[in-house]
């Protein structure tokens, strides 16, 4: 018998109330094979830009058909829709909330987005308060089961996309952003490692540098590379130039925010 693709879950519940396990009960009940993977249960609450940043840069490190459930969803129960993406490679099943712009970005050569409408599917067709359970978990349940995308809703165009920022290639450069900072307190920008690789391929004579502000911020192979507590740049497990100190809170430390510039310089 073929395993059934991977269900991954993203949200803002956390571990100590039941949501999680429920959600994943209700999947089991209608997929007893279903493999179920946390991405992670702690995004800021009502947070839909953290969320969109976890999912959009770790869903490619999942096997071709995994299915990526994202329920950070402040707008439950109103008119706001529930819809299903599917790319090349994967499926995801959220709310119409912005929450996929990063993979509409990424993936926007080949992408199609369903409203989901198809109630037979759902658990309850009147959920306002727990779609999670009652539309999202059920949709993948079923998807995972081999049942037909199609069947799920109609193609819309108009979904919601949040314009999150993205690194600009400028003359001098990159100009980028820290778009997350983690439980570390290293600050993640969103420069990713291609986005250097383009830039030194168009100055292959130059040095790279990166700023923080108007501070040159030396570039390390590792974090056992960064010494006392000065602020250091990294190429990060998910291919982000990311900021950090070693053993202690970049983000506490030198006062980062999110949205904090980050510029990417080729000197003599």
């Amino acid at each position: 018998m073929q395993a059934s693709p991977l269900i991954t879950l993203t949200s803002d519940f956390g571990l100590n109330d039941p949501f999680v396990g429920v959600m994943k009960g209700v999947i089991l009940g209608i997929n007893p094979q279903a493999n179920i993977i946390d991405l992670s249960h702690g995004i800021a609450s009502h947070d839909i830009r953290e969320a969109a940043y976890v999912i959009g840069m770790n869903y490619g490190y999942f096997p071709a058909g995994t299915i990526h459930v994202v329920i950070v969803d402040p707008g439950v129960g109103s008119r706001r829709r529930n819809i299903l993406v599917a790319t090349d490679r994967y499926c995801f099943v959220g709310p119409d909330n912005g929450v996929f712009s990063y993979i509409y970005e990424k993936e926007k050569h080949a992408l199609t987005v369903l409203d989901i409408t198809a109630d037979r599917y759902f658990r309850r067709k009147d959920s306002s308060t727990f779609q999670g359970r009652d539309v999202l978990a059920p949709v993948a349940a079923w998807l995972a089961q081999g049942t037909d995308f199609w069947v799920f809703g109609e193609p819309i165009t108009d979904f919601v996309v949040q314009h999150y920022q993205m690194p600009k290639f400028l003359r001098s450069g990159l100009r980028g952003a820290v778009v997350h900072i983690d439980k570390f307190g290293n600050a993640i920008t969103n420069i990713s490692r291609t986005d250097i690789n383009n830039l030194t391929r168009i100055g292959k004579d130059y040095l790279l540098k990166v700023f923080f502000g108007k501070k040159v911020v030396p570039l390390k192979g590792c974090y056992s590379e960064g010494k006392g507590r000065s602020l250091y740049a990294v190429i990060n497990s998910s291919e982000y130039l990311e900021l950090f100190i070693n053993l202690s809170s970049a983000a506490e430390t030198c006062n980062i925010s999110i949205g904090d510039r980050v510029d990417v310089r080729l000197a003599r």
